[in-house]
């Protein structure tokens, strides 16, 4: 197995305006992303890279899922993008960091954004977040809304059936809303009125989780408030493809591309007419820490 090498992927990072934006999450939640993108941004290129191969990101540790999201950003550069978007709050709590460390291009998480937000909305102080395991464990929500606001209350709760029930496209069921009330209910009494879905599948559920949490409520889409956030980064760094037309859309996956175009419909709200595989292991990476060492001798090898 070859791995791609450093200067395959640090070249020269000066902007091309009709360079992609690269999108990656763990699977076809961040398709949610890339339909909020296109609508705010319809003239920018896309390329998507869904890892299919090793999703759920949600329920693995936080040395794993940094791996992960290395390997993937590695593949996008290779395609040439300008930035890079990790449409995944598992990801984005484990990785941005290390990612904007070692990589010379903006990388954005969906956490901020949605914070920002939430801080906007809120009334009575009292936010709610729902999320995988993963998210809720790391505390990156939390740690975030004190750093802009110590004086913020938050109350987290974990959802882990929403995933599969989404995909399993189990939207309107009965099922869901008994499930949803059991997860939503703590929050209520917590008399929350401001609840940011930490998760890409969420948005699906809107309506869903509406009905349950009712109109005093405000959700907070993450994929909304990260594709106007890049909007203004764009724009603020002269990034911005001048192109009138449509940006053109490349989708990559690391397994079952025919299940991905079938369920990215759901999630896209449109037809996925190519989906190409790519080998992730091919780039995997040599991360060395501040010290010079490996930080994760893990990370040399590729652990499907």
């Amino acid at each position: 197995m070859s791995n791609i090498s450093n200067q395959s992927v640090n070249r020269d990072q000066s902007v091309d305006h009709d360079k992609p934006i690269g999108i990656f999450d763990s699977g076809v939640g961040g398709l949610t992303v890339v339909r909020e993108i296109i609508n705010t941004l319809p003239h920018e290129n896309i390329i998507y890279l869904g890892d299919t191969a090793r999703v759920p990101y949600g329920v693995k540790s936080r040395d794993t899922v940094t791996r992960y999201a290395f390997q993937t950003t590695r593949f996008l550069l290779t395609q040439g993008v300008k930035v890079v978007i990790i449409a995944c709050n598992t990801a984005s709590a484990f990785a941005l960091s290390g990612l904007r460390d070692y990589f010379p291009l903006p990388c954005l998480g969906v956490i901020e954004p949605g914070v920002r937000v939430a801080l906007e909305r809120t009334k009575n102080g009292r936010i709610g977040i729902i999320g995988t395991a993963g998210t809720i464990s790391s505390q990156a929500y939390v740690q975030a809304m004190k750093a802009l606001d110590s004086d913020i209350e938050m109350f987290s709760q974990p959802c882990p059936l929403f995933v599969p029930l989404v995909e399993e496209a189990l939207i309107d069921h009965s099922v869901t809303y008994q499930v949803a009330q059991m997860y939503l209910e703590p929050l209520k009494q917590k008399r929350i009125d401001t609840l940011i879905l930490g998760c890409t599948h969420y948005p699906l559920l809107k309506k869903v989780i509406s009905d349950i949490m009712g109109p005093s409520v405000t959700l907070v889409d993450s994929a909304v408030s990260i594709s106007l956030e890049l909007q203004s980064i764009l724009r603020h760094k002269e990034m911005s493809n001048p192109q009138k037309g449509v940006g053109a859309h490349r989708f990559f996956v690391t397994d079952m591309p025919e299940q991905f175009q079938k369920l990215g419909k759901l999630f896209l709200q449109q037809t996925i007419f190519s989906v190409e595989h790519v080998d992730i292991c091919n780039y995997d990476h040599d991360y060395n820490s501040e010290e010079g060492e490996s930080k994760h001798e893990s990370w040399r090898t590729c652990q499907q």
